[in-house]
């Protein structure tokens, strides 16, 4: 089969790669549509990928192909979204039902071959089924949605609270969706990106600006979420939170990137400060949210390239240019 492989920090080929073939409980999916995250730019640049060469994507949806001796659940033909998340299921936090933050954590597409590929291997317990009317290629959405249906299993949801959002990015967007079903008053976005804006607009945010300072809050909002790892956003993030509020990191950082608190107005204002780290117990939901039109997939999907033009894909995501960008085997 065809794969895209980031051989070394900064390298990536196209290449033909053994079909992988089913352990037991395993299934062969054929990849309908494999999305492009800021995940995959960290493991580009020798980050997250503890060893090199790995074949990409962790946002995937295709098509069961083969299935292993033991698997019951779904049938060759059926159409699946595919959690990435490998768990080890035995370690300290694991047992504490934190998956997420397991010991020995692994993902499809990080640490072990994922769906930018023809084919990929998958637990079948990672595997949702698609329902009927549901396009599978638009079903590699359900991955970034369910961690931001994670991220919101960590926020307060109180009912007519203000929300304010750094980055209208997809995972921006779908953190406004959310928080729109969530029964927000108001949504805000803020975002350097025009494009960005207009497309939040659309989607029916109630402000959409490049900086908070043009929004009417003396006292600040209740929820503020960043979604664009930037410190500059988060720093100016923490500053809005209003008095008993909450600022979520959602957005992934560099590793040694540093923003200043304030430790009395945290103490004295009782603002929470919290994160949100990918998948947990929160995949299905988003696959039934998902079905149940949640989100927009002709707006949250700007760019589909072939698997060839993979490198030129995340260049295009790299540079702020589009939505979500797919790949397409």
């Amino acid at each position: 089969m065809k794969a895209a492989i980031i051989v070394k920090p900064g390298e990536i080929t196209v290449e033909t790669v053994p079909d992988p073939a089913p352990g037991p409980r395993d299934v062969v999916v054929r990849v309908a549509a494999c999305g492009i995250c800021g995940t995959d730019l960290h493991i580009l640049e020798g980050e997250f990928a503890p060893t090199l060469p790995v074949v990409p994507g962790h946002e995937f949806a295709g098509e069961v192909v083969e299935v292993g001796a033991d698997v019951t659940e779904v049938r060759v033909g059926d159409q699946v979204a595919v959690d990435p998340s490998l768990h080890c299921g035995e370690c300290y936090y694991c047992r504490r039902a934190c998956g997420n933050l397991c010991e020995r954590w692994n993902a499809i597409g990080v640490t072990v071959s994922g769906g930018a590929a023809e084919y990929v291997a998958a637990p079948v317990k990672n595997c949702f089924k698609l329902p009927e009317g549901v396009a599978t290629a638009d079903a590699a959405l359900i991955e970034p949605l369910s961690c931001a249906v994670r991220g919101f299993d960590v926020l307060p949801r109180d009912m007519a609270s203000h929300y304010l959002i750094y980055g209208a990015g997809t995972m921006g967007l779908m953190m406004m969706e959310l928080a729109k079903r969530a029964g927000a008053a108001t949504v805000s976005m803020v975002d350097l990106n025009p494009d960005r804006l207009a497309t939040a607009r659309l989607l029916g945010c109630t402000d959409a600006v490049t900086s908070a300072d043009e929004l009417d809050r003396p006292r600040g909002w209740d929820i503020v979420v960043d979604c664009t790892g930037v410190v500059a956003a988060i720093q100016d993030g923490l500053s809005r939170v209003g008095r008993g509020g909450t600022f979520l990191q959602f957005g992934v950082s560099n590793e040694d990137a540093k923003a200043v608190i304030e430790p009395y107005r945290i103490y004295n204002q009782e603002i929470t400060i919290t994160g949100s780290m990918a998948v947990l117990h929160s995949f299905e939901r988003a696959g039934e949210l998902f079905a149940a039109g949640v989100l927009k997939p002709e707006v949250m999907i700007s760019d589909r390239f072939p698997l060839d033009e993979y490198e030129t894909a995340l260049t295009r995501f790299k540079n702020g240019i589009g939505r979500k960008i797919q790949v397409q085997p």
